[in-house]
């Protein structure tokens, strides 16, 4: 524990807000460990409960994890931690960022002339029947059918879902490993979260069964590009999902399918199997992550409470940038462009995953972004693999089970480069198979 700073408070909500403060301030950093719940009991002269409840608020809410022997310490990301800028060092690889190609993005000046832009109106302001009318197209291409609406981007689409159909202290299953982002979301949000253990065809149907027996109330399921993974769910793995799902009619599904224009790998999507769901495509990763739009399928009752709690809050997404997504699903130019991105993702993509093979390290990554490694030591292997000049990120961020692994980005990895990188990796991490 910091000496520069001193937890303090006589009641449990007086000790979170004070742990709360100085992880906002800096001064309690990502990682570091908080004291033992006896030890700060007798500093702070209050009943080893009070601290006990503290910290059971600070963990409900994302701002602490507990590590079992490694106690109770500060979470690498919660809606408290300051943002800071992912630096990479000179001369070392970024393998890291999960941030699509620049390269491989259309440039949306070449759209402008064919955007509408007006200065809107707030009672006309809403999904622009265009947009909605080509995304119903596309998403009954791929069997999806429903509602339709518009939402600023797949994690405002899920927050305003979840908060449409569920309250804080409610409990949803996520995938194990599983998108931090998400997981951190829901927890600062006031979630329990439950993990459902995946591999390469998506979510397994035991676990994701035991969850929803156990209380969930909701789960997600990320049909394609699985983040950190790079699964994707099998038809097979769908039936079995669809069953599940069935036997639990009360709970919401989320399903994301943010790689669905980049993907190579079929849709097969489960979430209609329940009787309240939510289909999630966003256009970061194929047109650029500040074209901030996501079109969803919904139910009809989880449509409108969803666009409802919009309409109450900022009101609609921009028609600027929907008449962006207009004009690039009518380009004949961008729509080639994002299938030839796709195909270049798959190859960096494989490129690793063959190479890693050759060293006896199985991957499940076959559509995204990324693969992800088990290891004994991610610290260990995340600072060979730097000092071997790539940049990787380790595996604590993605896991609630704090399972030791490290997430490698293939968007920008040369095909060529990828045995020289599996070779570091070999030397860091030594033979592994991916979890069960």
């Amino acid at each position: 524990m910091s000496v520069q700073y001193q937890i303090t408070g006589s009641a449990a909500n007086e000790i979170a807000a004070s742990v709360e403060s100085g992880v906002r301030s800096g001064h309690l950093a990502p990682g570091r460990t908080l004291p033992p719940v006896r030890k700060l009991a007798a500093d702070l002269g209050v009943a080893a409960g009070t601290v006990a409840s503290a910290y059971r608020r600070l963990r409900e809410r994302g701002v602490v994890e507990t590590g079992g022997r490694a106690g109770t310490f500060i979470r690498q990301r919660s809606a408290f931690t300051p943002v800071g800028t992912l630096t990479v060092p000179d001369g070392v690889q970024d393998l890291v960022s999960g941030e699509p190609d620049p390269e491989l993005l259309p440039d949306l000046a070449d759209l402008k002339p064919r955007v509408e832009i007006s200065h809107g109106n707030y009672r006309d302001g809403g999904p622009c029947p265009e947009l909605l009318d080509l995304a119903r197209d596309r998403f009954a291409a791929d069997g999806v059918h429903g509602e339709l609406t518009v939402t600023s981007g797949a994690l405002d689409a899920f927050e305003r879902g979840l908060a449409a159909r569920l309250e804080p202290g409610d409990t949803v299953a996520v995938e194990e490993p599983t998108w931090s982002n998400g997981r951190d979301l829901l927890l600062s949000a006031g979630y329990q979260v439950v993990p459902v253990a995946i591999d390469g065809e998506g979510p397994v149907p035991d676990d994701l069964d035991a969850a929803l027996a156990a209380g969930a109330r909701a789960c997600i399921i990320t049909a394609r590009g699985q983040n950190p993974t790079g699964a994707a769910v099998s038809a097979e793995r769908a039936a079995a999902l669809r069953e599940v799902i069935a036997v639990h009619p009360g709970v919401f599904v989320v399903e994301d399918d943010h790689w669905g224009e980049l993907s190579r790998l079929p849709l097969h999507s489960v979430a209609d199997a329940a009787e309240h769901w939510l289909f999630v495509r966003s256009t970061s990763k194929p047109y650029g992550p500040d074209l901030r739009c996501a079109v969803i399928a919904a139910d009809p009752d989880t449509k409108a409470r969803l666009q409802g709690r919009m309409a109450l809050g900022h009101g609609w997404v921009s028609g600027i940038l929907q008449h962006f997504v207009i004009a690039a699903w009518n380009d004949d130019a961008v729509t080639a462009q994002v299938a030839r991105a796709g195909q270049i993702y798959d190859e960096r993509q494989g490129a690793l995953r063959d190479a890693l093979a050759a060293h006896g390290i199985e991957v499940w990554g076959r559509s995204g972004l990324n693969v992800w490694i088990p290891v004994a030591d991610e610290t260990a292997a995340v600072v060979s693999l730097r000092d071997a000049g790539y940049a990787v990120a380790p595996g604590r961020a993605f896991s609630l089970h704090g399972a030791q692994g490290i997430r490698i980005c293939t968007s920008r990895l040369d095909p060529a480069a990828a045995p020289a990188v599996a070779e570091a990796v070999a030397r860091a991490s030594g033979p592994a198979s991916p979890p069960v």
